[in-house]
């Protein structure tokens, strides 16, 4: 049944690896192999709980005789729950932050951006497409900043060709800008709420590696750049249902927003709950501002639809799906075992920490970065006696850093590995190949680079 599981397992990631030429949704193929995989291993429950957690399987027996029901009971509550646990964890967060992004965007909050990229200058614009797109990536999640930036630049530059440039330096913005911070890439926000890593460390770590990552395919995407841009401008963009918030309002909402989502590391070591309850709370703080602001300004049948904002759109479902059956058939092949005879078997230590990090890099530019980062996440457990980087694998060890950078900033080698490079490489309609000939190449240097600076600085 092990060997079963694990063909499921390889077949599911080869279908989403391929999942732009089979046209196979590799959210679908996630939920339905985690899905598979718990089902076959309950089947099969009584050999893995007895040679996995035969202490735990007696505690809980107490006096009775164990049989299959007490099995499948125990897998279910003791088991399975955990894992269904720490995906929830990881799906309400990003459920949260998306929602308040929704907000801010239908609100006109994001509106300043226009009114910096009006410039016909290339290098101007390109430096401020990317430095804007990176800092609000490491404060939302890299998926909606990437949409959101590829809908402003789509209303401001008329040329595709120019648009091509233009949207490859946003997701290699929105892709280090997400790696840089724990709430911005599902990555970093598994690592810190399984202990592995905490917020300002992590940030801290990797502000050169990322920033290097970024700067160096940018800058080299610039020298390919005419001296000017074409571009046009409208006076009054579309910002979903269009309110008439002045700009003192826009500003408190986005000061709730971005600020509320700052406040989180901090809400998280001062109660020790699980970060998705803060960004919960934020969601309700600014969600009721939003309701106060808006109240005067639309009619009550307008305002009962601004109840709930317009978040569940197919695009940020699909992420939410895919963390689930991701995190859930990572989580059953950890119970069958194999993960430990595996990294038993290849001697995976400490000292081959920095080879593992650059597979994985090489893995997600083709696999998605997500279902790499869990891959070898799931290769060693945290080591919570210990806390600093002299451990590898305590908190705030070095392994943790290196498959949060690489699996973070892999996926531009291609456009792949993420969910923001396959909106660019779907909303543009941009090849592969054209990519990695003008792009790709760049981000590898730029990625090798920051691993270089990674490798020095930890």
């Amino acid at each position: 049944m092990t060997v079963i599981i694990l063909t499921v397992f390889l077949l599911a990631y080869i279908l989403i690896a391929t999942g732009k030429w089979t046209k196979v949704n590799k959210a679908a193929v996630a939920i339905f192999a985690g899905t598979l995989c718990w089902v076959l291993y309950i089947s099969y429950g009584t050999d893995f709980v007895t040679s996995q957690h035969q202490t735990e399987f007696l505690s809980f027996l107490g006096s009775a005789r164990p049989d299959a029901v007490n099995v499948k009971e125990f897998i279910a509550n003791n088991i399975f729950l955990k894992y269904v646990g720490r995906a929830a964890e990881v799906v309400l967060f990003l459920l949260a932050t998306m929602t308040i992004v929704e907000i801010l965007d239908n609100n006109g909050c994001f509106d300043f951006i226009s009114q910096l990229l009006k410039t016909r200058h290339s290098q101007r614009m390109l430096w401020t497409l990317g430095t804007v797109t990176f800092i609000i990536s490491a404060n939302l999640d890299n998926l909606s900043t990437t949409v959101m930036m590829l809908t402003i630049m789509h209303k401001i530059i008329p040329s595709r060709r120019q648009r091509m440039i233009y949207g490859a330096a946003v997701v290699l913005a929105a892709t280090c800008g997400g790696a840089l911070t724990v709430i911005g890439d599902p990555t970093g926000l598994v690592l810190w709420n399984m202990g592995a890593v905490t917020a300002s460390n992590l940030s801290m770590s990797l502000a050169l590696p990322c920033l290097i990552a970024w700067g160096v395919p940018t800058w080299l995407l610039g020298r390919a750049l005419p001296e000017h841009v074409d571009t046009e401008w409208i006076s009054l963009p579309y910002r979903g249902d269009d309110t008439n918030l002045n700009v003192w309002q826009r500003i408190v909402m986005l000061l709730v927003g971005i600020g509320g989502l700052w406040f989180i590391p901090s809400f998280h070591n001062i109660t020790k709950l699980s970060p998705f309850l803060g960004a919960l709370c934020v969601l309700s703080v600014l969600w009721i501002v939003n309701e106060i602001f808006n109240r005067k300004l639309l009619n009550a049948e307008r305002s009962i639809l601004r109840r709930m904002p317009l978040m569940m759109k197919y695009g940020t479902v699909k992420l939410m799906l895919f963390v689930i059956g991701i995190m859930l058939l990572a989580g059953v092949l950890t119970e069958t075992g194999i993960i430990g005879q595996f990294t038993a078997w290849v001697g995976f230590q400490e000292h081959s920490a920095w080879l593992v990090g650059g597979i994985a890099g090489v893995t997600s530019s083709v696999l998605d970065s997500f279902a790499s980062a869990m891959s070898f996440i799931s290769l060693h457990p945290v080591d919570a006696t210990t806390t600093g980087t002299v451990d590898a694998f305590a908190c705030d060890g070095w392994f943790w850093k290196i498959i949060a950078y690489t699996t973070g900033v892999g996926s531009n080698i291609l456009a792949l590995g993420s969910m923001s490079g396959l909106a660019y490489l779907r909303l543009e309609r941009v090849h592969i190949g054209w990519y990695f000939r003008n792009v790709g190449w760049k981000a590898l240097v730029g990625i090798a680079a920051g691993y270089g600076i990674l490798y020095f600085t930890i």
